[in-house]
């Protein structure tokens, strides 16, 4: 566990605030909780406090966007019984391999199969039956000719242009067999793994339950989108592009009034709350007069740490209040999204177990620089492009947190370590959003 000293600067700033936090140790004294932690430990942390996730079962469709919590296997095997890939006739390979386009072979039509219409016959040589995609290969047929090299004539006659080809029968059981685990514990259930779990035979599947988030922004400064707005005035955005990224994940969301600066004003705000699983807040956390959810942290709950080595969204917090986990994000609109990506999502996508990645990841070429920090992994927004198949990724010019046309331009954040900057034409770490 990282412990870091506070500044000097943290207690002349507080030590004469009625609602400053009574903390436990004095200048100079390390702090009872970790700061300045790295990202893997952020993560790491709120993922712990999180509770653990319990299960449910839904109707397919209902289960979009959630993660498949146990195995699921086939009950069926997929196809049932050999089938046809595509339209035209069934025979025996013998009877058409001679076949060409000047010298094609002739045979007698006894029948067709369709799907859910399977010819009963057996199938002798020199005969075919006409065949149509997804239907049951009749018994004796070996092979199968597509309808465009085919000509249909006069008394149930075919004539065959090209020799019939095994590979165009889908043998039983060659997508999936009964008994096969076609989705793994973990599975993000988009519409192709629903359609899969369909073609199993599950009528529902048993998904992890979704979290409920309270919502909560806050800061005098905030008014509704709207709103007439005074000089000094923001409008609160952050509770817009927080939700929208709660419900991408399949959580249930409930958005709180925006809190005043005051501790009465937060304490009222957050027991509004009702019975969630996380309580996520923006604002509030950093070294100022007015940072009130940091206070109501150090004070009355339990930090599990403050301040993470990252660019922006450093001053984020994290712990339990009321017995209840409590992420406190930085109140600056690019910070907020930035560090529920990098923080918030993967600790989702760790109590899930989910198989895929919180984030795309890759390299690209940089075409401007980027500055490095001294003491902080920067996470940088940049343009994403592809050139002649290559990427590149260009800074944004404004890399300030308050600028929230960043994110709404760019499409990637682009990793910087510290004291490691980015020349033109070096590789550098992306992530594609």
């Amino acid at each position: 566990m990282l412990s870091l000293v506070i500044h000097d600067s943290f207690f002349v700033k507080h030590s004469s605030l009625p609602h400053s936090p009574r903390l436990p140790y004095t200048v100079g004294m390390s702090a009872p909780f970790p700061m300045q932690v790295s990202l893997e430990f952020a993560i790491n942390a709120l993922a712990q406090i999180l509770p653990p996730p319990t299960t449910l079962e839904r109707p397919l469709v209902q289960a979009y966007g959630l993660t498949l919590a146990q195995d699921l296997t086939a009950l069926v095997d997929h196809p049932n019984l050999d089938d046809s890939a595509l339209d035209g006739i069934a025979c025996h390979l013998e009877d058409t391999q001679n076949a060409a386009q000047d010298a094609p072979a002739l045979l007698q039509l006894v029948g067709e199969s369709a799907a859910g219409r399977i010819f009963t016959g057996t199938l002798e040589r020199n005969q075919a039956v006409r065949i149509y995609t997804g239907a049951a290969v009749p018994n004796g047929a070996t092979g199968i000719v597509p309808v465009e090299r085919l000509e249909f004539g006069d008394a149930d006659q075919v004539r065959v242009f090209q020799p019939a080809r095994a590979s165009d029968i889908r043998r039983k059981g060659s997508d999936f067999e009964m008994g096969q685990v076609g989705l793994p514990k973990g599975t993000l259930l988009g519409a192709a793994a629903l359609s899969l779990a369909a073609a199993m035979g599950h009528p529902t599947v048993t998904v992890y339950q979704p979290y409920t988030v309270a919502l909560l922004a806050t800061g005098d400064e905030l008014y509704a989108p709207g709103e007439a707005m005074p000089p000094g005035g923001v409008y609160n955005s952050n509770s817009v592009g927080l939700e929208l990224k709660l419900r991408s994940l399949g959580l249930e969301v409930v958005v709180l009034p925006p809190s005043l600066d005051t501790p009465a004003a937060l304490h009222t705000a957050l027991e509004g709350a009702g019975k969630v699983d996380l309580l996520l807040t923006s604002g509030g956390v950093s070294m100022g007069k007015y940072d009130l959810v940091r206070d109501l942290l150090i004070e009355a709950g339990e930090v599990r740490f403050w301040k993470v080595q990252l660019k922006p969204g450093g001053p984020a917090i994290c712990g339990l209040w009321q017995g209840l986990p409590l992420f406190g994000l930085p109140g600056n609109p690019v910070s907020s999204l930035v560090v529920f990506e990098l923080i918030v999502k993967p600790a989702l996508y760790q109590v899930w177990g989910r198989l895929d990645a919180p984030q795309r990841r890759f390299k690209a070429v940089a075409t401007t620089p980027f500055k490095a920090t001294p003491d902080k992994w920067a996470y940088w927004r940049g343009s994403l492009q592809f050139e002649s198949g290559r990427p590149v990724v260009s800074d944004f010019g404004n890399q300030s947190s308050g600028v929230l046309r960043s994110l709404a331009t760019c499409n990637a954040l682009v990793i910087v370590p510290p004291q490691q900057p980015v020349a033109v034409g070096q590789e550098v770490e992306v992530i594609w959003l």
